[in-house]
């Protein structure tokens, strides 16, 4: 969760049950109640759509292998046993004990995981809000780690060497993956759900449900990497784990927001949310030439952001809600009347800050409130751009598309971010310093509490802003981590 939106009237109408007057007469007690149940079911009733329509021709690597343990003849390796993280419903995730992964195609790789972390978008998991989960499915997107199996047609890795994995699942060889946009590569994800949603799939994912090709995760002891010459770069020795790890994600990701909506020499940006994405989104739109930067959230996320970066501009959106016109009118006031020239969205569209598309979100009506996306739109100047990064999964309601159109509002989906395009460059500035992944990490954890360190990211606690996941496989600690800090008495794997 980037950006924190509920407003008082929304959480006092949540927490006492109140109903909205007329005309609506919603009992939000009821409506909120109802909505973990919806999910659910939309979520079930997806997969066993899927399941009944069946899943395309396009993939060349194994669909729906989210844990080794569903099929442990078939996909497990009965050597060994691994901690892993998986998903049990919504709001629900635990630890358990499994098989650890073996080779099942030719390009496979088997990583020991040496580090991974907890993203934002995780959340959404979390929450249910990706449709296509299932119970048991191992989660986490964003790791790094030690060669220790490889399948018989892998070139250019050994056993030892450390890598670092893509939250993405490329081939390497087809039309997108030619041209570096490995996001979108057309032969990982058969979901026919997904296609039918979107117009088109994207590449599978690691830990993102079947939606994404149903990949296990890794934020496990081991993950297996299909075609793992092509999803694994190599770390240098003078770049630690704890730095090369981002580079997974979070670090492409805020780069590719800022370098796919432009950001242009002398520009005002405005960046919406000051979790990790927004962070580094900020970061580098300095490096890419802005005058000034603006950002909007709330809480000791903005104290964190000045504290890491004392150029930037900061606007509380807790302190505006008796204010005329909110942050839109705020940011015209900072920017000569016209507002910024450029509006970064790092956020996500599952948090509601109305009671409108509260109802319609429990309703499921909507999957994705449209607030913040209008409240970018209205805020730039005319001709101004909005690129949008947060986690949006599929539709929205009262879009202010007229706004869009009079104003000339370049409205750009960053789309997931293809890592492939970026991440030997990004590598190459970590190391020459131009980069310190080490900025957003706030602690250090043990992968045998991380169902805990969820709930603990979720709710803000402990100032929680990006964490590091070690595993009995991880190095000492680099200069500059966070100590290690254990949330449960769980005894430590060995």
């Amino acid at each position: 969760m980037l950006y924190e939106r509920r407003d008082d009237s929304q959480r006092y109408i949540r927490q006492t049950g109140t109903s909205v007057g007329s005309p609506s007469k919603f009992h939000f007690r009821h409506i909120f109640h109802q909505q973990s149940r919806i999910i659910m079911a939309l979520s079930q009733a997806a997969g066993k759509l899927e399941q009944a329509i069946g899943h395309g021709d396009n993939a060349t690597t194994i669909q729906n292998v989210t844990n080794p343990g569903l099929d442990r003849e078939k996909y497990g390796d009965p050597s060994e046993t691994m901690s892993a993280l998986i998903w049990n419903g919504k709001n629900t995730v635990e630890m358990t004990e499994c098989p650890k992964p073996k080779i099942i195609e030719s390009r496979d790789v088997i990583l020991k995981v040496t580090g991974s972390t907890v993203c934002g978008s995780d959340l959404h998991l979390l929450h249910g809000s990706v449709v296509e989960l299932q119970k048991g499915d191992i989660l986490g997107h964003e790791f790094c780690g030690i060669v220790d199996e490889m399948g018989s047609a892998v070139k250019g890795l050994k056993k030892g060497d450390r890598v670092v994995a893509s939250f993405q699942i490329a081939c390497g060889d087809c039309y997108y993956c030619q041209q570096k946009m490995s996001s979108q590569c057309e032969k990982t994800n058969s979901n026919t759900i997904e296609n039918a949603m979107y117009g088109g799939r994207t590449a599978g994912m690691f830990g993102y449900s079947h939606f994404t090709g149903g990949f296990a995760g890794g934020q496990a002891e081991y993950t297996r990497v299909p075609y793992g010459d092509v999803n694994l770069l190599k770390i240098p020795d003078d770049v630690p784990d704890e730095k090369a790890l981002y580079l997974s994600d979070v670090i492409a990701t805020s780069w590719n927001c800022v370098v796919d909506t432009v950001v242009y020499e002398g520009d005002i940006v405005a960046v919406w949310g000051a979790g990790p994405i927004g962070q580094m989104a900020a970061e580098f739109a300095f490096m890419r030439g802005a005058r000034r930067v603006i950002v909007i959230d709330s809480n000791w996320r903005l104290d964190f952001m000045k504290e890491k970066y004392p150029k930037v501009e900061t606007v509380d959106y807790s302190q505006l809600k008796e204010t005329k016109g909110g942050v839109v009118a705020k940011l015209k006031e900072m920017c000569d009347g016209r507002g910024p020239d450029a509006a970064l969205e790092c956020v996500a569209g599952e948090y509601p800050k109305g009671w409108m598309h509260a109802a319609e979100l429990a309703l499921g009506l909507e999957t994705d409130t449209s607030e913040i996306l209008n409240e970018m739109i209205e805020s730039v100047r005319n001709f101004g751009r909005v690129g949008i990064t947060g986690v949006y999964v599929g539709y929205t309601n009262h879009f202010n598309i007229g706004s869009l159109m009079e104003r000339g509002i370049r409205f750009i989906g960053n789309g997931q971010a293809p890592v492939h395009r970026y991440w030997e460059d990004l590598l190459k500035k970590i190391q020459a310093g131009e980069i310190d992944p080490l900025k957003m990490v706030t602690h250090r954890v043990r992968v045998e509490d991380l169902d805990k360190v969820y709930y603990k990211f979720e709710k803000k606690e402990d100032h929680m802003q990006k964490v590091y996941v070690e595993t009995r496989f991880s190095a000492p600690a680099c200069a500059g981590s966070p100590a290690l800090i254990r949330y449960t008495d769980r005894p430590l794997r060995t």
